[in-house]
């Protein structure tokens, strides 16, 4: 490389006024050279013998940022040995990037502020509050704009994406079943356990059938799956579509004159409510199996008996009140995953937050709307 390539700032001294004149390539490539020159100006600024300088950067002819940078650090030089300086012949395609660098390089970092505990812990109240609210009106939008999709395809049954639902079905339904008869199999086991020994004190252990047969089928069981469907295929929904967001695949589909909630939500609401309807009754007999099995090894009741003491302890609404809450439950569900995941912006960060965001609204909404169900039963005496 000739020595025209070369960085260069030369120093000059015109009375009281430093004037330095800048040539060749300000980049990477050449940062020791640079450095080099720009430490022997900085030493004449360091003299402290004059008040002004003047900068010619017109033959510079290439600037990245680590040339900006070393500017940077002569007029900071400059600045703090207050002299007045002037930049003169910089080209104006390089103004942008140093006045980037100069601003990023002066500003004051934020000052921390003393609050009050007590009024940040109304302030957080408060922003939850808002956010709070901003959500419920995010999520009565979202469902009107479902409704609003769902009248569509009813007016046009041939436009529903009938393969679509069924491949969620299976994914949400079918594959879930294993899992989903595991847990409520264990949580009938412990249920069960748990009541034998305590009832045992009291000599009412035939009455553990009672607790596990109405406690299974009116709470349990469609709290439990609904839980685990919140975590497993809500999860997946929000990540699914969030992950279409990000890609800009929805945008596309607008784009081609399609509706995404017709094409990409309704499927998986539908799937999700014909599933779990069908899950909460698979784990209610597994819960029932697994309560049965361990009353009769544990407390010495045989499953004739079991099934006999069971027959009287339910009735028919019993069964039914749990089988009513799981499509509700289900849409609540699908409905938050769906919303959440429309609502996920251009980065991984967003894709996390809001698919942690899905499964606990999904499950407080559940806990919350399984306890209005109690109260609705309990008024009407079912």
């Amino acid at each position: 490389m000739g020595a025209a390539e070369a960085p260069l700032l030369a120093t000059a001294r015109n009375g009281r006024e430093l004037v330095f004149v800048g040539n060749g390539r300000w980049v990477a490539g050449q940062g020791r050279a640079l450095e080099g020159s720009v430490d022997a100006a900085l030493a004449e600024v360091a003299s402290g013998a004059s008040e002004t300088a003047r900068i010619d950067l017109s033959g510079v002819r290439s600037l990245d940022t680590l040339g900006a940078v070393v500017l940077d650090r002569l007029l900071q030089a400059l600045d703090k040995a207050n002299i007045r300086f002037q930049i003169v012949g910089l080209e104006r395609r390089f103004r942008p990037l140093l006045d980037d660098i100069i601003n990023g390089s002066h500003e004051n970092p934020p000052r921390r502020h003393h609050v009050n505990p007590l009024l940040g812990a109304l302030q957080l109240v408060g922003k939850t509050t808002v956010a709070m609210g901003e959500d419920g009106l995010a999520l009565l939008s979202f469902i009107g704009s479902v409704v609003a999709a769902l009248l569509r395809v009813l007016l046009r049954p041939l436009s529903f994406r009938f393969t679509s639902m069924i491949y969620h079905l299976e994914r949400t339904g079918l594959r879930a079943v294993p899992i989903v008869a595991l847990i409520t199999f264990l949580i009938g086991c412990i249920i069960a356990q748990q009541g034998i020994f305590h009832f045992r004190k009291f000599g009412a252990t035939t009455y553990v059938v009672d607790m596990v047969g109405i406690l299974t089928l009116r709470e349990l069981g469609v709290l439990i799956v609904s839980i685990m469907v919140a975590g497993r295929s809500g999860s997946a929904f929000t990540a699914e579509l969030g992950s279409m967001r990000m890609r800009e695949e929805v945008d596309a589909l607008r784009v081609m004159g399609f509706d995404p909630n017709e094409v990409l939500v309704l499927p998986r609401l539908i799937a999700l409510i014909i599933a779990v309807p069908l899950l909460t009754f698979i784990g209610n007999m597994c819960a029932l199996f697994g309560g049965g099995l361990v009353v009769w090894l544990y407390g010495g009741i045989s499953p004739a008996i079991f099934i006999a003491r069971l027959q009287e302890a339910i009735a028919l609404n019993t069964f039914e009140v749990g089988m009513i809450k799981a499509p509700f439950m289900a849409a609540i569900i699908g409905l938050i995953a769906c919303m959440e995941g429309m609502r996920v912006g251009g980065s991984a960060e967003s894709l996390g937050a809001h698919t942690t965001a899905s499964v606990v609204k999904a499950i407080f909404l559940v806990i919350v709307v399984d306890g209005l169900f109690a109260m609705f039963f309990a008024a009407i005496d079912m």
